[in-house]
């Protein structure tokens, strides 16, 4: 009541925040004619001006209002399009670090011109971030025009792109790329082994479009390198076998949709077992013994696989391979795998070839990934459902931008019916009724099962149409942008085409790109595209008669963002449409969330087959189904996020101290601290505090220094001497290895031992970050079982991850200093055959670990290749200084300049 209150007496937040921003408008519309008045010169030289009073101090907030109407009138000049007052708002509030909530069809991309033009002006680089490549590639092409002719340099980041490629494309002003090409080669780049070979500069600003798709939608998915693991296909099929026998038996097994989740009974776990030991799968003893701890992750991941994934929902099978589904999207995710071996589960599931298991080398979630910018806004169609969210875990507002036009689109109430039959049929005779009249449909599916089921119904009924399953994005655009001609019945999963307009009469634009692609003629082109114009303003003028674009969504989503996503496409800029969701109790919404009291109701009324219930209580019970989903997928994001955030101050630590070693020209000084930690470790390991020299464990701390430093040092006669301590002897253990690494030194050149020594410290700086990674993982998969003993789950996964860290820096020093004191130069021919330079295969690899610290090791050497290798060409033996600048100049994937034909890490910078 209260808030209500306030809100008449003084407004809304939104409502606040649009009036500071619109104070500022008028500022920006009275510089037009000055700046309409100047030529274009003079007008380009105006970037060079504002850079230069940036670099003096002033800072963006002064200069946003010149800034804004110097790139308003250059792209009114450029791209024919001048910003209408709502996209000035618009831009200011992505300027501020917010997100802008704009209807479909207000402008976004001419929108973020605005304050990406802004920012980038402190030469400090701006991201725009889009949902797929497609319309990376497009609005990069589309406006660099406008940039170029501002005097700012536009780089787009697309999958296959070289090192070099990439470079050049994030030293550019702006850079558009995709998520997943941003988080990727972040997590490259914190694997390379030189600052020179790293794509990325500092991050400074980024801009996300379709914000709530990228930090919402995906929040739950981290992006993982990985490398292989060990192959255990052949127990994912056996396994595969037996529970296929198992879910034919529905009392072996509990699943609950809300939760996603299944478990065996215990009528269940008596009867796997059988199973498994008539095929003598089970070790001795019972199905949860310690050493069939796998075997019991496997019927796990198995069961989840029959149970929860559905084929042709949450995933299809294509050309031998298992891909994933985006139930958000409907897209095919393709190269995306389920990890913890559930993919390969659904592999041998689907009787298809087993991918290797993979371990993960590197990981981030895109919720940390993008609060790493010191600046981040987004733009979006739909982000005031999830408003609550953006500002707990980015600290990110949202603001709801007014329409250039009033909204005219009649929003109709749901139609709910018994049965999925009977509402499919509904669908049809409203599509059949609507048509007829010339109005272009767009009918919104969840699935891409549920987008063809209604296409063979039209079929039936002889209707023509296009079914949009959002394959192929290029497709995707052109096949949505012409979903707004007369009479085009176009079938979609609900954010198929995302980021494309659909335009009432066709898109003029994709038309002309269509018709006249390869016609060199120019009178040619203009004839057509004349005729183009004519055409669609034609139809523009009909399709506006008969209604507009009629939206018919087939069922409610969990996402209340999705549904307003999908009646947005309707009712752009003004223009008339309609919109109505069709409803049964068999939806996976209802049915899971409200089906029993919907149902009751329904009955109540004395529903018959092929009637529909229309009320507005009706939509609001959906709502709160909806809101419901919505709070629990919230409260799944924001635990996850907590558990990632201990792996993220820890992933944040390893990659500063990373970028600390590659910086560094010489780490000679942090290789004799690790050693002298690793001394001080092993004399107090065997030397008791304060104890006589009795005491002493004289002949086990020989053998470590032995097998640890390499070194042959008298210690039980070193403690027959009066006066001597552990003290003493750490001092005289360090004297002596300090002695043995000068003469390395000496022997191979500080130059070159400089060189190993960084590659030693980072290679093994990886080695043991990735096997922390997969222990943090396997902890993860287990901790919430501490909830039964009374404890936190979450405290005690950030106890025991701390202690792993500390451990994980224990080990790194130890195999460092062990490393490091058995290097050697020698001269020997490489393990590898020659490979041909001509093929090129870029693959993720895990970093050799060190070897096992238990046995004793032999001598680690920097190998050189011989001349044995002159068959495959000719091959040059460097000296001394030709191999030091190799190591400064050839990243370690080129090839060797040598001439072996091999890269250069397994050649001559091969560390063995």
């Amino acid at each position: 009541m209260f808030a209500r209150l306030a809100r008449a007496l003084f407004g809304s937040a939104n409502d606040r925040s649009l009036k500071a921003y619109q104070r500022r408008v008028p500022e920006i519309n009275a510089l037009e004619p000055t700046v309409q008045g100047l030529s274009d010169e003079q007008l380009q030289h105006k970037t060079i001006e504002f850079k230069e009073r940036v670099a003096q101090g002033e800072t963006l907030d002064k200069l946003l209002p010149e800034a804004f109407a110097v790139c308003r009138e250059a792209s009114r000049r450029v791209l024919g399009k001048r910003h209408f007052d709502v996209q000035l708002i618009g831009a200011m509030v992505l300027h501020d670090g917010r997100i802008a909530e704009m209807r479909t069809g207000e402008g976004k991309t001419l929108v973020a011109t605005l304050a990406v033009y802004l920012n980038a002006l402190s030469g400090k680089g701006v991201h725009v971030v889009t949902v797929n490549d497609y319309l990376a590639r497009r609005d990069a092409e589309e406006m660099s025009v406008l940039y170029s002719f501002l005097g700012l340099t536009t780089g787009v980041i697309i999958p296959n792109l070289g090192d070099e490629e990439r470079r050049e494309a994030y030293a550019a002003d702006i850079t558009y790329g995709t998520n997943n090409e941003f988080g990727f080669d972040y997590l490259r780049d914190n694997m390379k082994y030189s600052l020179g070979d790293m794509v990325q500069r500092p991050f400074n600003h980024a801009i996300v479009d379709e914000v709530d798709s990228i930090l919402i939608d995906e929040a739950r998915t981290p992006l993982i390198i990985s490398g292989p693991a060990d192959d255990s296909s052949d127990l994912y099929r056996t396994v595969d076998a037996v529970v296929a026998k198992l879910v034919l038996e529905p009392e072996a097994y509990d699943k609950d949709e809300k939760l996603r989740s299944v478990t065996l009974t215990e009528a269940g776990s008596h009867r796997i077992e059988e199973l498994l030991n008539q095929d003598s799968v089970l070790q001795e003893g019972g199905l949860y013994d310690i050493h069939n701890v796998a075997v019991v992750h496997h019927v796990q991941q198995s069961l989840r696989a029959y149970t929860l994934f559905t084929r042709d929902v949450d995933y299809i099978v294509r050309d031998g391979k298992v891909i994933i589904i985006d139930e958000f999207t409907g897209r095919m995710m393709d190269g995306r795998r389920y990890s913890d071996g559930l993919h390969q589960a659904l592999e041998a599931k689907e009787h298809v070839e087993i991918q290797q298991e993979n371990q993960t080398l590197a990981s981030i979630t895109f919720q940390n990934y993008f609060r790493l910018y010191p600046k981040l806004s987004g733009m979006t169609g739909t982000a005031m459902t999830e408003a609550d969210e953006f500002a707990e875990i980015y600290n990110l507002t949202v603001v709801e931008i007014p329409t250039n036009r009033a909204v005219k689109r009649i929003d109709t109430d749901d139609e709910v019916y018994l049965t999925a039959g009977e509402k499919y049929n509904a669908v049809a005779d409203l599509i059949q009724e609507v048509s007829a009249k010339g109005q272009p449909i767009l009918v919104g599916t969840t699935s891409i099962e549920r987008s063809e089921y209604l296409s063979s119904i039209l079929d039936q009924r002889g209707i023509k149409h296009s079914v949009l399953n959002a394959r192929h994005h290029e497709k995707e655009a052109s096949i949505i942008a012409q979903a707004g001609a007369p009479g085009a019945i176009t079938i979609a999963t609900n954010m198929a085409g995302r980021g494309t307009d659909i335009k009432l009469g066709g898109n003029i634009e994709m038309l002309i790109h269509a018709y006249t692609d390869g016609i060199e003629d120019d009178a040619e082109r203009a004839r057509i595209t004349e005729e183009i114009r004519a055409a669609v303003e034609a139809n523009h003028g009909a399709v506006h008669e008969s209604g507009g674009l009629y939206v018919i969504g087939t069922e409610r989503h969990e996402s209340r963002r999705v549904d307003n996503q999908l009646r947005g496409r309707s009712g752009r800029q003004g223009d008339p449409g309609n919109s109505r969701f069709f409803l049964s109790l068999e939806d996976d919404l209802i049915r899971i969330f409200s089906g029993d009291r919907m149902g009751a109701m329904m009955q109540k009324m004395g529903l018959k087959e092929g009637e529909a219930i229309v009320h507005p209580w009706l939509n609001k019970a959906v709502e709160k189904a909806q809101k419901r989903v919505e709070a629990r997928n919230f409260d799944m994001r924001k635990n996850t996020l907590k558990y990632d955030d201990v792996m993220n101050d820890q992933r944040k630590e390893v990659y500063s101290q990373r970028k600390e070693y590659m910086s560094s020209e010489d780490l000679s000084g942090v290789i004799a601290e690790l050693r002298l930690h690793t001394v001080e470790d092993l004399v107090h390991a065997h030397i008791p505090e304060k104890s006589f020299a009795e005491a002493w464990d004289t002949a086990g701390l020989t053998a470590e220094i032995s097998r640890v430093l390499n070194l042959e040092l008298p210690i039980a006669d070193w403690a027959k001497e009066d006066g001597m301590d552990a003290d003493s002897v750490i001092e005289r253990v360090e004297a002596e290895a300090q002695k043995a690494q000068a003469a390395r030194t000496a022997n191979m050149g500080p130059d070159l031992m400089r060189m190993i020594e960084k590659q030693v410290v980072l290679t093994t700086f990886d080695a043991v970050w990735k096997e922390h990674l997969h222990g943090l993982d396997q902890l993860r998969q287990g901790i919430g079982l501490r909830a039964y003993g009374q404890r936190d789950p979450l405290n005690e996964y950030k106890q025991e991850a701390f202690q792993m860290f500390t451990a994980m820096l224990d080990d790194m020093r130890l195999r460092v200093t062990q490393t490091m004191c058995r290097i050697q130069a020698v001269s020997e021919p490489p393990p590898y055959p020659v490979v041909d330079s001509s093929a090129h295969h870029e693959s993720f690899e895990a970093p050799p670990a060190a070897p096992a610290l238990t046995q004793p090791e032999p001598v680690v050497s920097f190998a050189a290749p011989q001349a044995q290798l002159a068959a495959a060409g000719s091959v040059n033996e460097p000296d001394a200084a030709t191999l030091q600048q190799w190591y400064e100049e050839t990243p370690r994937n080129a090839l060797c300049p040598c001439g072996s034909g091999q890269k250069f890490k397994h050649c001559h910078g091969r560390l063995v």
